[in-house]
C-alpha cells in the first residue's frame, strides 16, 4: 500500500467502493462522518480523503458543501462512480419476506420506486454499510439493507434484488482531497478548477465578477452560494470551471474576478473525470 485514503462510512460503503475503484493501491480508512474524513487528512492519519459531493438523482450532499470552505484541504482529483443499489438480506431470506429496507437518507430516494412496488418501508440509517452490518447481526429475514455488492461480501449477506435504483444513470461524484495541492497538468480529458470567492459589497458585483468568464470563453459548470458567519448579507460562492489557472483565458477571467472580490481561494485544479464527456 502507498498510503491511506479516508472515506465516510464503514467498510463496504459506496465511499469504500470509490476508493477501491480509483485508488486501489491505498489502504481504506473508514470514518464516522465527513468531518472526521477530512480531519483524518489534516491530522496525518490518512493521506487522502474520498468525499462524496453530489448524486445525479439526490443532488448535492449538503454536509460536505458546508465543510469544503473551511476544510483547509486541496482537491487533487474527482471520480464519478456508478452507484448500483442492491437489496441485501440474510442468507436464506426471500424478497417477499422483506418488510423494511435500511439505508442512508441519500440512497432511499434513489430506489423509492422499487420499495413502493414491493411494499417495503424505507428506514433511515446513518450509513449503508452500517445498515448491512446491522442486518447481518440481526439475522431477521424481514429486514434488509440498501447497499453495495461489496457490503454483501464483507458482511455475509445475499443479494435479494440487484441494481434496484430507479434510474440507470445513477452516479455519485466524489472529490479526492489532500493536504498539499497538485496543480500539475495531467489526465487525458482536460482540467477542472474549483475555487471559493466573496464578492465586494458593490451593486451588481456578482454579475460583473461572472462577466470575465463569459467574455474569455471559460465554461463555468457550477456556482453555489453559502452564508458567511450566519449573515444573510455576506455571501461566499463555490465555483467550478473547465480549464487550468495557467490557461490564458482562465488567467484573464480570474484576474477580472479578483477585481470584484474581497476573497478568492483556489481549492484545486485536477483532471476532469472521463464521465464528464
Amino acid at each position: 500500500m502507498t498510503g491511506k485514503i479516508a472515506f465516510q462510512g464503514e467498510l463496504g460503503a459506496y465511499g469504500h467502493q470509490a476508493c477501491a475503484d480509483t485508488r486501489p493501491d491505498y489502504d481504506p480508512f473508514p470514518c464516522a462522518t465527513f468531518h472526521d474524513t477530512m480531519e483524518a487528512v489534516r491530522s496525518g492519519a490518512a493521506d487522502l480523503a474520498m468525499v462524496a459531493v453530489e448524486n445525479s438523482i439526490y443532488g448535492r450532499v449538503a454536509d460536505v458543501h458546508s465543510l469544503l470552505p473551511e476544510s483547509g484541504l486541496h482537491i487533487v482529483a474527482e471520480a464519478f462512480v456508478r452507484v448500483h443499489v442492491n437489496l441485501l438480506g440474510v442468507p436464506g431470506a426471500t424478497l417477499d419476506q422483506v418488510q423494511e429496507a435500511h439505508g442512508h437518507p441519500v440512497i432511499l430516494p434513489q430506489c423509492s420506486g422499487f420499495l413502493r412496488a414491493h411494499g417495503i418501508r424505507g428506514v433511515v440509517s446513518s450509513d449503508n454499510a452500517r445498515a448491512a452490518r446491522e442486518v447481518a447481526e440481526r439475522g431477521d429475514p424481514t429486514h434488509a439493507a440498501l447497499a453495495s455488492e461489496m457490503a454483501a461480501q464483507i458482511y455475509g449477506l445475499q443479494v435479494l434484488a440487484p441494481q434496484i435504483e430507479d434510474r440507470p444513470d445513477n452516479t455519485t461524484r466524489f472529490l479526492i482531497m489532500a493536504q498539499e495541492p497538485d496543480l500539475s497538468r495531467r489526465g487525458d480529458h482536460g482540467m477542472m478548477t474549483s475555487f471559493l470567492f466573496r464578492v465586494r459589497n458593490i451593486p451588481a458585483a456578482l454579475y460583473k465578477a461572472m462577466g470575465g468568464f463569459a467574455t474569455n470563453g471559460v465554461n463555468m459548470v457550477k456556482l453555489e452560494s453559502y452564508m458567511v458567519n450566519g449573515s444573510f448579507t455576506a455571501t461566499q460562492f463555490f465555483a467550478e470551471i473547465e480549464g487550468h489557472p495557467d490557461d490564458a483565458n482562465v488567467k484573464l477571467a480570474l484576474d477580472e474576478l479578483r477585481y470584484f472580490t474581497s476573497y478568492l481561494n483556489i481549492l484545486g485544479s485536477y483532471p476532469a473525470d472521463p464521465a464528464r464527456r
